[in-house]
């Protein structure tokens, strides 16, 4: 019931739809540059910087437009950065072949990516009663996960029917699509961030130390992740003869389904633990089911370790949102939400680099380093947790206490 009365506010189903509209183009792009630049018969090296371009420049652009969101609201920078998105896939489209317009298009859409999802977080308080913001974030997390399906199908339809380039070009009319939809619902045009806590300075919400630790924890969990997808993609490839439906594509989407059912369990269950406590504990949760992977089982075992690896991600998330929003200094919490997006996504670029080149020899250091990088991140969690006092408080993050703070 939690989630049709979540569904049945006001605003909540168009919120929803044109995040999702307009956040595809996130799960399409680094496969649709990598087939439209094949198609031209481009170089692997300009493939990888093409995507590498990408990346980069999306993890530094988020933070950025947060905190332009912040000053100026949503509307505006929603709408502009979806258009010049879209003239960076534009430029891709028309130059694909090109060893410098493939790179800077990469660029210049990763960097004006909307910030569609910090945006949306920003929004939930406004648009939900308080005792449903955990329902929300924890539907919110839960669509995440047909994006990892989604993206990549779409792609895969479009690519096989018109070509890789057309899928350029429908990633930028979902991007602008999908803000303009966002944009002109009411909660986002009336929308404004309080007056930006003085203290929080340059730094903006990185003034906040447990907002910090916060982060770094969540890099390990975005590790982690990046590592399973080169572990599931070699172990497809190692058991190709053993009959594994699917290959790789099964044990990402059985991880994916276990994310959307963790998360929409969590939000129908009404907690009472703290938010710190329900983070750190959902870490937790997450290292504990990575450990199993190490056992590289047979097929069908590994189907269903997919599975339960991916149920404590999305609760994790979804439990952070609504403590990054806690953590925040005043005035800089859409910032705040960007920089979540940022570092997990750079643990997730990192645990697939270092992953990629263990993956050469044998399998079982992939999966080490999985689980290694949850676990690091949970510990991290675990031990930060005196760190998470809401921003509003007055008191000053501990120093050396002769009693740690419980967080929970």
């Amino acid at each position: 019931m939690g989630y049709l009365a979540l569904l049945r506010a006001p605003h909540v189903g168009r919120l929803l739809f044109g995040t999702l509209l307009g956040r595809l183009p996130a799960g399409m792009t680094a496969l649709v540059i990598a087939l439209a630049l094949r198609e031209v018969h481009a170089p692997y090296s300009r493939i990888g910087l093409a995507t590498a371009a990408y990346a980069i420049a999306a993890a530094v652009g988020g933070p950025v437009l947060g905190r332009i969101v912040d000053r100026t609201g949503q509307p505006r920078v929603l709408l502009v950065s979806a258009v010049v998105a879209g003239g960076g896939y534009a430029l891709l489209a028309l130059a694909p072949g090109s060893a410098v317009a493939a790179p800077l298009g990469a660029a210049i859409a990763g960097l004006a990516m909307p910030p569609l999802e910090p945006c949306l977080r920003s929004l939930w308080p406004d648009v939900v009663e308080e005792d449903q913001l955990d329902t929300a974030y924890a539907f919110d997390s839960a669509s995440q996960q047909t994006l990892y399906v989604a993206g990549p199908l779409a792609v895969a339809g479009i690519a096989g029917t018109v070509g890789a380039v057309a899928a350029l070009w429908v990633a930028a009319a979902l991007g602008l699509v999908g803000a303009a939809v966002v944009a002109t619902t009411a909660p986002a045009r009336a929308w404004q961030a309080p007056p930006r806590a003085h203290s929080s300075g340059l730094l903006g919400p990185l003034h906040s130390p447990g907002l910090v630790l916060l982060l770094l924890g969540l890099a390990g969990a975005g590790w982690a992740v990046g590592a399973q997808n080169v572990l599931f993609i070699a172990y497809a490839e190692a058991h190709a003869a053993d009959g594994l439906p699917g290959g790789a594509g099964t044990l990402l989407a059985l991880a994916a389904l276990g994310g959307l059912l963790g998360a929409l369990a969590y939000g129908a269950v009404p907690w009472r633990s703290s938010t710190a406590t329900r983070t750190w504990l959902m870490a937790l949760g997450m290292a504990v089911s990575y450990l199993p992977l190490i056992l590289l089982p047979g097929p069908v075992a590994m189907a269903w370790l997919a599975f339960v690896s991916g149920i404590a991600l999305a609760p994790l998330l979804a439990a952070a949102f609504v403590l990054v929003a806690e953590l925040a200094p005043t005035g800089t919490v859409t910032e705040a939400f960007a920089w979540l997006v940022t570092l997990f996504a750079t643990g997730n670029s990192l645990g697939y680099a270092v992953s990629g080149h263990l993956a050469e020899g044998s399998l079982r250091p992939v999966a080490l380093c999985a689980a290694g990088g949850i676990g690091l991140g949970a510990l991290l969690l675990f031990g930060a947790r005196r760190w998470f006092r809401p921003a509003a408080e007055p008191a000053a993050a501990p120093s050396l206490p002769s009693e740690p703070v419980p967080a929970g």
